[in-house]
């Protein structure tokens, strides 16, 4: 009897020993196969948290242009800047070269036709893939709202003067 219980024992812990390790190997291929083929809550946590753009704001870095990059592009005569903001702010000073079309009239100027446009504006309509239009107001809120418009638009490769207004008379000294 005591040989029997002791073979039935130990065959239940062989079996058992063996459904563990069966069952853990099994495991570990569901585990590497799920975190092959679909994300964890961790990283769609982390895509929420970290790379999301906040409202109104540039979606990445490549977006924003620097008050040297905008000085390279203006003595470059190689950008399109718009100036977003009100034209009694525009009048009272503005960065040279800049398009003055105030951001509740932007989606629908950026909508004409070319022609309309460059009648409306006195420039060259901004095509979708050009990559070098900018937009500005005073201090960069209505300039990130302003490429979250063009960009729904389709002007993908549209950026922004985070530092607006405000930081070019700051840093021209006027």
């Amino acid at each position: 009897m005591c040989s029997l219980l002791s073979s039935s024992l130990h065959g239940a812990f062989v079996f058992t020993m063996l459904s563990c390790v069966l069952s853990r190997g099994f495991c570990q291929v569901v585990a590497e196969v799920n975190r092959r083929s679909y994300p964890t809550f961790g990283s769609v946590l982390r895509t929420f948290t970290t790379s999301s753009p906040k409202c109104g704001e540039a979606s990445d870095s490549a977006s924003v242009v620097t008050y040297s990059q905008l000085k390279t592009m203006l003595s470059n005569r190689d950008i399109q800047l718009f100036d977003v903001r009100n034209p009694d702010e525009y009048q009272a000073g503005r960065i040279p070269d800049a398009v003055n079309i105030p951001l509740g009239n932007l989606e629908e100027s950026l909508k004409l036709s070319p022609e309309r446009f460059q009648q409306t504006f006195e420039v060259k309509a901004p095509g979708k893939d050009d990559d070098n239009i900018v937009f500005h107001c005073k201090s960069g809120n209505r300039s990130a709202k302003a490429l979250d418009i063009a960009r729904q638009l389709g002007f993908s490769r549209a950026r922004h003067y985070k530092g607006g207004y405000s930081e070019w008379a700051e840093q021209e000294g006027k």
